[in-house]
């Protein structure tokens, strides 16, 4: 009986991305972008397309104009093969593994928007596919490849208030300031835990900003 083609989904496509070789990770410590190097002269650069067939999917790292392969990651979504920088959102590290040989290389998106799609495409595969293992199986769990920390918890406290003062009204009174104020103390609208901003992989098409 003639063999059946497996139907392939491109589930994402990076028209660039650039690769770097990395040190050894140390120990108890993440991997962090800004220890690569110069960023701006990757090991090599060219199109990420992530791809399912059937029950899996890999990571085929190709040249834009003739396709020809020059990596390949399978993704397990129980050992993935992604993880996250410690300083940067555009950058992660990849784990390569061929004949039973394993290697780590480092990733780099020109956007920050580029990233952001890569990790959503990887998350909602992981839900597929672990729904379809199991579907009572909760869904929402926060992605593995971003890292994560300690939740902040805003919620009011017994006996503590929160007011805001409207323009126009009478002269706000203290505590009544415009950001409000809880138990005593201002509460201000930014978030912590800001990512720093490493430079982008240089584009061979056009210079991007950071």
């Amino acid at each position: 009986m003639e063999a059946v083609d497996e139907i392939e989904s491109i589930l994402y496509i990076a028209r660039e991305v650039s690769v770097y070789k990395i040190p050894s990770l140390k120990a108890n410590e993440g991997h962090r972008a800004n220890e690569w190097g110069d960023l701006s002269k990757p090991l090599w650069k060219g199109r990420l397309r992530i791809i399912e067939k059937s029950s899996s999917a890999a990571l085929h790292f190709e040249d834009a104009t003739t396709g020809e392969l020059f990596a390949k990651s399978e993704y397990d979504t129980t050992r993935p093969c992604v993880e996250a920088v410690l300083d940067s959102s555009r950058y992660f590290v990849v784990r390569v593994e061929d004949d039973g040989k394993k290697a780590y290389i480092g990733m780099g998106f020109a956007e920050r928007t580029d990233s952001f799609d890569f990790n959503v495409a990887l998350q909602d595969y992981t839900k597929r596919y672990r729904a379809s293992l199991d579907p009572a199986s909760p869904t929402d769990e926060p992605s593995p490849h971003l890292p994560t920390g300690p939740k902040k918890d805003y919620s009011l406290k017994e006996g503590q208030t929160f007011s805001i003062s409207i323009p126009g009204r009478s002269k706000a009174t203290a505590g009544n300031s415009l950001l409000g104020s809880v138990g005593g103390t201002s509460a201000t609208l930014s978030g912590g835990n800001s990512v720093p901003l490493l430079p982008p992989p240089p584009s061979t098409t056009r210079k991007r900003g950071n």
